[in-house]
């Protein structure tokens, strides 16, 4: 997938012309938390403690909770969102109707993949837009990442009492808010690992061939990602599964990609779990499959905001100029007017 700056290469997906919107919730609380938890808890020491001490990790937790806890709220507020956290992909992982747009080729917007939907008679509510969610997080967290260190740098270096205070009440508002912007990405990353968010098969096989005789129950999600996921994850049996920290050399959008791909590819060994009577808690399946999908969203929670850190090394604030972090750090730079305010 290429930086939106060229064309956005990420998954594309969407719902046919008649599939409903899925439901915003994907994981339970108990996923969601558990992911948020592990993810954190497991960051290499170069990411700053604050994000990893056990008031961070446990707050983090909390919000990757949130996303799900806001359902509700109203109609306007609920039909903004609830489409972030999914992606309808059918058997090809292609979308239905016009272009066929692939894994290539998705906008490079969520503006242009909603004027490319409505050209077919689509809309990115009923087709979701679950990747546009967590690239706008991840870059949201790069700028909190970039600000962190930026106060850091200023704080450090001025000798100025009243500027010294101001950046050390900012640097703690700062980092209750990345933690926040964290925890809240955090729910998309962990949408992104629970197949029955990335298929037209989000909640029994639908009005679609089925061969194979899938269930077509409309409780197979919510049993799925909640009851079945609190009887049988552990943490140390999830922690275990993470794969080791990877540094894929690459952009985000790309990595993204590959992450969302692997997941829609386990959507059909799911459903043949299930109609083998393995998608219950006292079936060691069930479990396998639950903890490997978990420790996939932790591991790549905690590899993408290892990513976001190192990103933010290379960030800049301000308008007309710009100022980078690196500037700040060396005193080349006096960050107080983009900080406090130049207006």
């Amino acid at each position: 997938m290429k930086s939106p700056s060229s064309s956005l290469k990420v998954l594309v997906l969407a719902a046919a012309l008649a599939a409903p919107a899925q439901s915003a919730l994907a994981w339970g609380a108990s996923g969601h938390r558990m992911i948020g938890v592990l993810g954190a808890s497991t960051l290499p020491e170069d990411v700053p403690a604050f994000v990893r001490s056990p008031y961070g990790v446990a707050a983090i937790g909390e919000y990757a909770r949130e996303p799900d806890r806001w359902k509700g709220s109203g109609k306007v507020h609920d039909h903004d969102r609830d489409a972030a956290h999914f992606l309808d992909l059918d058997d090809e992982g292609r979308m239905f109707g016009g272009p066929k747009f692939t894994v290539e080729t998705l906008p490079a917007t969520r503006a242009d993949y909603a004027t490319a939907l409505r050209a077919v008679g689509q809309d990115e509510w009923k087709a979701g837009y679950l990747p546009y969610a967590m690239i706008d997080g991840y870059q949201q967290l790069v700028k909190d990442f970039t600000y962190w260190r930026i106060l850091v740098a200023a704080e450090k270096q001025t000798t100025d009492a009243q500027k010294k205070a101001w950046y050390a009440a900012d640097l703690k508002r700062r980092e209750e808010l990345l933690l926040r912007d964290l925890g809240v990405w955090a729910h998309y990353i962990g949408d992104g690992s629970q197949p029955l968010h990335m298929s037209v098969h989000y909640n029994g096989w639908g009005d679609y061939p089925n061969p194979n005789g899938y269930t077509q129950s409309r409780g197979t999600h919510g049993a799925f990602e909640g009851p079945l996921v609190k009887a049988v994850a552990k943490d140390d049996d999830v922690k275990a599964k993470m794969p080791a920290l990877r540094d894929c050399a690459c952009s985000y959008e790309t990595r993204m990609v590959g992450y969302l791909t692997t997941t829609w590819k386990l959507t059909e060994p799911l459903y043949q779990l299930e109609k083998s009577g393995g998608m219950v808690a006292a079936d060691p399946r069930a479990k396998a499959f639950v903890d490997e999908r978990l420790a996939a969203g932790a591991a790549e929670l905690r590899d993408m905001v290892t990513m976001a850190w190192k990103a933010s090394a290379d960030g800049k604030i301000g308008y007309r100029p710009e100022i980078s972090v690196a500037d700040v750090e060396s005193g080349k730079a006096d960050p107080w007017n983009d900080l406090f305010g130049k207006d």
